[in-house]
């Protein structure tokens, strides 16, 4: 159990504010950047995102309600901040100009990047990223992150059934494409 989920009280929380989003960020950071990533598939907009959910944090810190572990609360504010950027209007028509772009094709590549892009497209990773959000989602948050399905629960606020029933799906779908790649 981590340190930060022993926290006493509500009061002492508030005090510590700084000190607990620098743990906070010291501890997450890379998992929460890794979440984001998994919402937006791309580097620089997950590295927004991870600043924007532990601002996010800093002024929700005196709102914990120590209901949930920190750890859960943490992640239910990046799972929600990134579903919010989904729906934004920034990301509906940027992502789309960016995609189009990304059609045209580049003399500038070299010969190793598109290799290194083509065997890219045959890993797991990739295919996990290929998979629906509500799917990719529950895959990241069980296997990367190994929080428990009653976690993913909470999170999400998904009711557990689906959770098992979408991780089920995901499977196949992995093991489908694949089988595919093969």
């Amino acid at each position: 159990m981590h340190e930060l989920e022993q926290w006493p009280v509500a009061d002492e929380i508030i005090a510590d504010r700084e000190q607990i989003i620098d743990q906070l960020m010291n501890e997450y950071s890379d998992r929460i950047l890794h979440l984001a990533f998994t919402y937006v598939r791309n580097r620089a907009t997950a590295e927004d995102l991870t600043q924007e959910i532990f601002i996010k944090c800093y002024e929700k810190l005196a709102q914990f309600n120590q209901q949930a572990s920190i750890k859960t609360w943490l992640y239910r504010i990046a799972s929600n901040h990134c579903k919010d950027y989904l729906k934004s209007w920034h990301y509906r028509k940027v992502t789309l100009n960016e995609k189009i772009l990304d059609y045209i094709p580049s003399k500038s590549k070299h010969v190793e990047e598109e290799i290194i892009a083509k065997s890219e497209k045959h890993s797991l990773s990739n295919a996990v990223m290929g998979l629906p959000i509500k799917y990719r989602e529950i895959v990241f948050l069980h296997y990367y992150e190994e929080l428990t399905l009653v976690e993913i629960s909470k999170i999400t606020t998904v009711n557990i059934n689906t959770i098992k029933t979408r991780l089920k799906r995901a499977k196949e779908l992995l093991k489908n494409k694949m089988i595919e790649e093969v």
